[in-house]
């Protein structure tokens, strides 16, 4: 039995949400390598995952990305006007 890279990224994003921390899309991709974070979302939700979102500031994901990576966005780009939808399990 082969080990599906892939598999393991959603995984990770799961126990992540299941922690009880919010994510967003650059989050997913730049810490775990997921790129389609709203597939992931949809799938979480068919399967009894009562999954929350709201848009948040692009400097939030900024900020949460650069406690575990360094991610500096160009200095012209608006990362307080950008918005990105983040995700989290309600409780």
């Amino acid at each position: 039995m082969s080990h599906n890279p892939k598999q393991g990224m959603a995984l990770a994003v799961r126990e992540h949400l299941a922690a009880g921390r919010p994510i967003t899309r650059l989050e997913a991709l730049v810490l775990y390598g997921v790129s389609n974070l709203t597939g992931l979302m949809s799938d979480m939700r068919r399967q009894g995952w009562v999954i929350e979102s709201r848009w948040v500031p692009y400097a939030t994901a900024v900020r949460r990305i650069n406690e575990h990576a360094v991610l500096q966005p160009p200095a012209n780009l608006p990362v307080r006007e950008i918005q990105l939808t983040e995700y989290w399990v309600k409780t």
